[in-house]
């Protein structure tokens, strides 16, 4: 049975490439920038180790303050 490594990047075939978050003998998680961090059954997820880094995920845009207008 095969267990993957914190940080090693891995394509899947519906959510394409991301980065092992924590995997041990049952279950692997792996973040993926468009869909967020799913968990598989680690014997039957079906993954290719690549050298292949994943997008950076775009940063939300901060809210910016109302100003008060003066009088």
């Amino acid at each position: 049975m095969t267990t993957y490594e914190e940080g090693q990047h891995v394509k899947h075939g519906q959510y394409g490439l991301g980065t092992i978050v924590a995997s041990d003998e049952e279950r692997t998680s792996i973040e993926f920038v468009e869909h967020g961090t799913k968990k598989f059954v680690t014997s039957m997820v079906v993954l290719e180790i690549t050298d292949e880094q994943p997008a950076k995920k775009p940063k939300k845009a901060r809210a910016r303050r109302a100003v008060k207008a003066k009088k």
